[in-house]
This record gives C-alpha cells, structure tokens and sequence, in this order.
C-alpha cells in the first residue's frame, strides 16, 4: 500500500504503456502502471488526479451497501421494503426465515449460525419474496400502461450483479431480486425503464421521451436508486 498525502492506494504493474487509475467503493483506489514506472512518477500522477480521488471517494462514503459482506448476526439491521429490519436469530430444528412483528425478521437455524451461512439463508429467502412480489408489480405495472403496447416475451427475477435489470434483443425482461430490499418507487422505475426497451433498445432521444411520457419522475428517481450498491 502506498500514499500520497491523503490519498492510500496500490499499484499494479503491468505491460501497459500508461497510467490510470480505478476508484472502487470495494477495492479503494489502485493504479494501473507500466513495468518500471518509478514510486515518485505514480505519486506526481496521484497529485494530479487528487481532486477528483477525493470527490469519488467522498461520493462512495455516502452510498449504502445492501449486504455486509462479512455476513449477519444476531441483532444486525437488514433493509427490505425501503424499511429497516431487526435480525432475530435463533436455534431451531430447521432453517427458516419470517417476517416477525416491530419490524423484525426471525431467523431460524439448525446448529450453526455462522454470519454467511445467515447471509446465505436470507439472501434464499430474499429472492422467494421478490419473486412473487415482483412478478406482481410487474403485471399491474402491464396493465396500468395497455395503451402503450408493451409486449415482453418473458419475464423473471433472478440475481443480478451489476445492473438492476434488462432486457434482451427478444424481449425477455429480468430484474434483480435486489429490487426487493428497496421502496417500491424504484422497482417501478426499472420496470417502466425496461419496459420503454421493448420500444427503443437503446439511449437515444426516442427512448428517453418515452420513458418521461410514463415516468415524469424517472431522473430523480433513478438519483435515488444510486445511492445503493450490492
């Protein structure tokens, strides 16, 4: 790990022929150099590049992680439907997982109650709810919007890693189980985004127009939904 000034980071050497530099809210900050570039070279480089380090830096403190990646114990607040959760954990003959009462969510385990193999189980349990409770909204969503033709091949919810859905050249429509954990304001943006695809499969002009027809609230919506990472 090296520093300069404020900013710690590391470097990776590699048969390139330039500098650059990565800003991950996961890995922090690495740079990228070409064999035999010096200590001092990376660290002018650093210096010049610092103001913008520090804004995405400081943007990324401000996100909200969906999981800890360290697992859940006992007692550790969890996020499902825009809402926080309190984790109650207890022994059982059966692994199980419930919405309990004061906005709680019980957890049953059989012998062992190892923070990822908690996370595991309510990541499972995740994906069922989102399943029904997704595959609803995007029905009424169908049906509140018939005048405008939207015809999906397919629809499904699954895990999704980088993207909060998509949709295909044949018109298969999936969204992340992830959706799930959030207000529904944003599950309905992303289907209606996803949805404003069947039409114009692309960014352009045509498909932004579309999706302000159907979503006036689509851009600060779509601000909200970036404050969140997986």
């Amino acid at each position: 790990m090296q520093s300069t000034g404020d900013i710690k980071y590391k470097v990776q050497f590699s048969r390139r022929r330039t500098l650059s530099i990565i800003v991950s809210p996961d890995k922090g900050v690495i740079v990228k150099a070409p064999y035999r570039t010096t200590l001092k070279t990376i660290g002018r480089f650093i210096s010049e590049k610092s103001d913008w380090i520090i804004k995405s830096l400081n943007r990324f403190n401000s996100l909200v992680r969906l999981d800890d990646r360290n697992g859940y114990s006992d007692g550790d607040r969890i996020l499902l439907f825009g809402s926080q959760y309190k984790l109650k954990l207890s022994q059982s003959d059966r692994y199980t997982v419930r919405l309990g009462d004061d906005h709680t969510i019980e957890a049953g385990y059989k012998s062992d109650n190892n923070p990822l193999i908690i996370k595991s189980m309510l990541e499972s349990w995740f994906k069922f709810i989102a399943s029904d409770k997704l595959s609803n909204l995007f029905r009424e969503t169908l049906t509140s919007y018939k005048d405008y033709g939207f015809m999906p091949s397919d629809f499904v919810v699954r895990k999704m890693k980088s993207r909060w859905g998509s949709c295909s050249s044949r018109g298969k429509i999936a969204l992340s189980y992830d959706l799930v954990r959030l207000d529904n304001i944003y599950s309905e943006y992303v289907i209606l985004h996803e949805l404003c695809h069947l039409k114009h499969h692309n960014h352009g002009s045509d498909f932004y127009k579309l999706l302000a027809e159907v979503y006036p609230e689509w851009k600060a919506v779509r601000e909200g939904l970036k404050q969140y990472i997986r």
